[in-house]
């Protein structure tokens, strides 16, 4: 009896460390569960802290998906594959270099984002891998943040460009990126992958923009984790955006659809409206 009881605990532990969550609405409550098939397998509790199947399940397409968690903070890099950083002739950094998406600016997946009105210049999509921190992580060595990060996500790190060298005394990163709807990702925080295995695809209205390997980060996940968390505390639901490669480009139709994709994840579609 006891060895059927640990074989079905283990059984357990490795579906969910292979699972897609979810966030999502359904008549009229925020949920969250794991998806199954084209079902949504409900949880109660907290996604990050013990979370409990209820036995429920609803079919997903009776439900409006949200971003697959609420970060209190947003850390996106620069500069961080080498591919990129050849190209545009800068220097491998010493240490991840890196800015901050203001919270509000998250848009849920198949959300249209439209230009803000004060701003009329270019608008750049950038196809990312995302890491979302499942545990109060502090000072943690790179062989401890795997036990920090839940799991992984897709993210458009839309960038209004011409904002971050408008102002010759001041580079305006966080203004360029923090537009509302400029942080859409999900469609889901998969678990249990090897990062370093995963591709990121972009498509631009159909057309394909970029397709790189996560494996040319300079920096790779767990050691993003630890940095960061010598430099800040870092909170459940908090999401890292990895930095983007080759094949950035402008948004330049009146209506654009940017799908990113990687494979494991899911793919995350959202629409950006230039002008109405």
């Amino acid at each position: 009896m006891l060895n059927t009881t640990i074989k079905r605990t283990a059984r357990t532990e490795n579906a969910l460390a292979s699972a897609r969550w979810v966030r999502f609405s359904f008549a009229g409550r925020e949920r969250f569960g794991t998806l199954a098939g084209r079902a949504i397998a409900l949880h109660s509790g907290d996604m990050f802290a013990g979370a409990r199947p209820t036995g429920e399940r609803v079919p997903l397409d009776e439900v409006t998906l949200l971003a697959p968690s609420t970060p209190s903070k947003i850390i996106a890099l620069w500069n961080n594959f080498h591919a990129l950083a050849a190209k545009l002739s800068t220097p491998v950094p010493a240490e991840p270099l890196y800015l901050m998406k203001a919270p509000s600016s998250v848009a849920e997946p198949g959300a249209t984002i439209a230009r803000p009105p004060s701003y009329a210049g270019k608008v750049v999509y950038e196809g990312e891998l995302g890491i979302v921190i499942g545990r109060h992580c502090s000072g943690v060595t790179p062989q401890e943040a795997g036990e920090f990060i839940f799991g992984y996500t897709c993210v458009n790190d839309i960038t209004a460009l011409e904002l971050i060298a408008a102002d010759p005394t001041f580079a305006q990163w966080v203004r360029a990126k923090s537009f509302d709807g400029f942080g859409p990702f999900g469609p889901v925080i998969a678990t249990g992958l090897d990062p370093r295995d995963l591709t990121v695809r972009t498509l631009l209205d159909g057309q394909e923009r970029q397709n790189y390997p996560v494996a040319d980060m300079i920096f790779q996940p767990h050691e993003l984790v630890s940095r960061l968390s010598h430099d800040m505390t870092l909170l459940p639901g908090d999401l890292i955006c990895c930095g983007t490669s080759l094949g950035v480009g402008t948004m330049k139709e009146p209506v654009n659809t940017i799908e990113v994709t990687i494979e494991g994840i899911g793919t995350l579609a959202n629409t950006f409206v230039l002008s109405g």
